[in-house]
C-alpha cells in the first residue's frame, strides 16, 4: 500500500486559499479514479476537485467553512501498488485540475507521456485515466452529493436521493421508495408533490413538528451575507417606485411568442432590458460603480447587466455584456443560458463579475414593491414586481389594464432623487410604447 497526498491546485488567478463548501467523501470510503472529493470555493466562483487515483481515502484536510492554502494537501488517499509519495510534487504540476474537473496537459506532462506505440506500456499501480466525458457517459451524475443512495421509482428506473433529501423523507415519515421523480434522483421538489397530494404521513391537524437545525453559515452564503452586511453598512440607500401600463407590452410579447420559431420564449425581462439599455446613456451616473476607498467613480460605456439568480446554493449575479447590442431574442437566450450555468455551479469567473447595474426579478411571485439590496460596488438595482390586472381611468373611461411596479434602489451618495425619477420616467416612455421600445 502507498500514500498519495492530493494538493490543493490553484484554481484562480491571484487565490491564495480557497473554502472547503462541500466533502464528497469521508475518512474511510474508498474511491474510484476521478471520483468527486470536494467543492472548493473562491469568491463566488465553486470548483469541483477529483482525485486522480483509486483508492481508499486516509485524511481530509478540515472541515467544511475551513480555508485551505494553495498547494496544501487537501487528502491523502491510501493506493494499490509502489510508493507514491514521491510522485506527489510532480503529479501537482504535471496534472492540474481546471474548473470542470478536467486535465490540462503541460509541457511536462508531454515530455514523461509517450506517444502510443505497438509497445504496451504495463502501469499495474495506477488504471488508465478515461476522457472524462466516457465516464459522464456511463456513470450517473450527482449534483448535491455523490454518497446519496439509489432509490427504484416504480418504473423500475434507479434514481438517487441526496442526504439532506433522505434526512427531510425521515423528519415527515416518508418512505423514498413511494415517492414519484421524473429526474435521474429525488428532490426536494418531489418530496412537496408527494405530501400535496398524499399528506406524507402529516397529520390533518397540521405540519409534523421537526427538531430544531444549527446551520453553519459557510461557502456561496458567507458570501452573500458578508456582500449584503457591507452594502448595506456602505451604501446610503434610496428606493423609488412607479407603476407602469403594460398592456400594450404584454400584447406585444404574447405575439411575438406565438410566432417564435425556434427562439426561447420571450419573459417581460427582454422587454427592460431593452428600454434600460435606451434610457440609460441619458443618465450615466446610474450606471456606473464607485470604488469608495478610492473615491472614484466609474461611468461604464457598455450596458454589463448583472442578473440576480436564484441558485441552490443561494442568490448569483451573472453578467450579461454589452446587451445594449442584442435583440430582445438574443436577451431571452443568454438570460437562460446564464441562469442555467449559475444553477448548476459552471459559471465562469468572467460571468460572475464585471456588471454595472442590476436587474432583479422574481417572476410571478414579485410582490407589489420591493426595496432590493445594491450590488456594491454598483450604485443602482432595479427590482421587476408582479404583473396585475387594475381597473384604471383612461382619459375619463374605465378600463381593466395590466399594471407592474418597478422598484428603483440607488446609493445617494452618487445619484440623486431627481435623476433616479427622470430616469424612471424615461423608462416609462419606452416600456409603455412597445413600437419605440424595438425600432432600432
Amino acid at each position: 500500500m502507498a500514500r498519495y497526498e492530493f494538493k490543493l491546485p490553484d484554481i484562480g488567478e491571484g487565490i491564495a486559499e480557497a473554502e472547503i463548501v462541500a466533502w464528497h467523501v469521508k475518512v474511510g470510503d474508498m474511491v474510484e479514479e476521478d471520483a468527486s472529493l470536494a467543492d472548493m470555493m473562491t469568491d463566488k466562483a465553486t470548483v469541483e476537485m477529483e482525485t486522480p487515483v483509486a483508492g481508499k481515502v486516509v485524511e481530509l484536510a478540515g472541515e467544511v467553512g475551513d480555508q485551505i492554502p494553495i498547494g496544501s494537501v487537501l487528502a491523502v488517499i491510501e493506493t494499490e501498488g509502489a510508493d507514491r509519495a514521491s510522485e506527489t510534487a510532480a503529479d501537482s504540476e504535471v496534472e492540474r485540475p481546471l474548473a470542470d474537473g478536467a486535465v490540462e496537459a503541460t509541457p511536462a506532462m508531454a515530455e514523461e507521456i509517450p506517444v502510443a506505440s505497438s509497445e504496451a506500456v504495463q502501469a499495474p499501480a495506477r488504471p488508465e485515466r478515461r476522457p472524462k466525458a466516457e465516464v459522464e457517459g456511463r456513470l450517473p451524475q450527482v449534483e448535491e452529493c455523490p454518497s446519496a443512495s439509489l432509490r427504484t421509482n416504480e418504473g423500475g428506473i434507479k434514481v438517487l436521493a441526496s442526504p439532506a433529501v433522505r434526512q427531510r423523507a425521515r423528519d415527515l415519515g416518508i418512505d423514498l421508495a413511494d415517492v414519484k421523480t421524473t429526474s435521474d434522483r429525488i428532490r426536494h421538489s418531489d418530496l412537496d408533490a408527494y405530501l400535496l397530494y398524499n399528506g406524507g404521513g402529516v397529520s390533518a391537524r397540521g405540519a409534523a413538528s421537526r427538531a430544531d437545525e444549527t446551520i453553519k453559515v459557510v461557502g456561496l452564503r458567507r458570501k452573500i451575507a458578508e456582500n449584503m452586511q457591507e452594502a448595506k453598512r456602505r451604501i446610503p440607500h434610496f428606493t423609488l417606485v412607479e407603476e407602469y401600463d403594460v398592456t400594450d407590452l404584454e400584447d406585444t410579447r404574447a405575439m411575438m411568442n406565438r410566432d417564435r420559431g425556434s427562439n426561447p420564449k420571450l419573459t417581460v425581462l427582454p422587454f427592460l432590458i431593452t428600454a434600460m439599455a435606451k434610457a440609460l446613456p441619458e443618465f450615466p451616473m446610474l450606471n456606473a460603480t464607485y470604488d469608495d476607498d478610492a473615491n472614484v467613480i466609474t461611468r461604464v460605456g457598455a450596458l454589463n447587466l448583472g442578473m440576480a439568480t436564484q441558485t441552490p446554493g443561494g442568490l448569483m449575479v451573472p453578467v450579461i455584456r454589452n446587451a445594449q447590442n442584442m435583440s430582445v431574442w438574443q436577451l431571452a437566450s443568454e438570460i437562460l443560458r446564464l441562469a442555467e450555468a449559475a444553477r448548476s455551479g459552471k459559471a465562469s469567473r468572467e460571468e460572475l463579475s464585471g456588471s454595472s447595474i442590476t436587474l432583479s426579478s422574481l417572476g410571478p411571485m414579485g410582490g407589489i414593491t420591493s426595496t432590493p439590496v445594491i450590488n456594491r460596488p454598483e450604485v443602482a438595482i432595479i427590482a421587476v414586481n408582479k404583473v396585475e390586472e387594475k381597473v384604471v381611468v383612461v382619459g375619463g373611461e374605465i378600463e381593466i389594464r395590466k399594471r407592474m411596479n418597478l422598484s428603483l434602489s440607488c446609493d445617494h451618495r452618487v445619484v440623486d432623487g431627481w435623476d433616479a425619477a427622470n430616469f424612471m420616467q424615461a423608462l416609462k416612455r419606452f416600456i409603455e410604447h412597445p413600437l419605440r421600445l424595438l425600432s432600432a
